[in-house]
């Protein structure tokens, strides 16, 4: 499975910006696909994830309910997140990571996309 990340950038606080995350080669086997924040000097959290296989159901960080949201077209092996009323504080690379059914569970990553919110 491969993972291309893309739609970051610069935003002024307040604004919004829209991630993609595309899947390739053995899609079937995702169960589902989540995105990760890492932030400068951190490690990476989750920051929402998204069921593939049934139901659609998501979940996502305390600091991102009600701002972020995550979506899915199956039809184009894609996940998105779209991000509202960003802070400074969500600044950092997104990676988009999916869980693969292959012989047992097997997570692969994006290359990441950065995200910079100015204040």
């Amino acid at each position: 499975v491969r993972l291309v990340e893309s739609g970051g950038g610069l935003v002024e606080a307040g604004g919004s910006l829209r991630l993609s995350c595309t899947a390739s080669g053995n899609v079937f086997s995702i169960q589902s696909m989540a995105w990760y924040h890492k932030a400068p000097g951190e490690l990476r959290a989750l920051v929402a994830a998204i069921n593939i296989k049934s139901g659609g159901s998501t979940d996502y960080a305390d600091s991102v309910k009600g701002r972020f949201t995550i979506s899915r077209d199956n039809a184009k092996n894609t996940v998105y997140l779209q991000m509202n009323s960003l802070k400074p504080e969500d600044t950092g690379v997104y990676y988009c990571k999916a869980e693969a059914l292959v012989v047992g569970i097997y997570d692969y990553w994006g290359q990441g996309t950065q995200v910079t919110v100015s204040s």
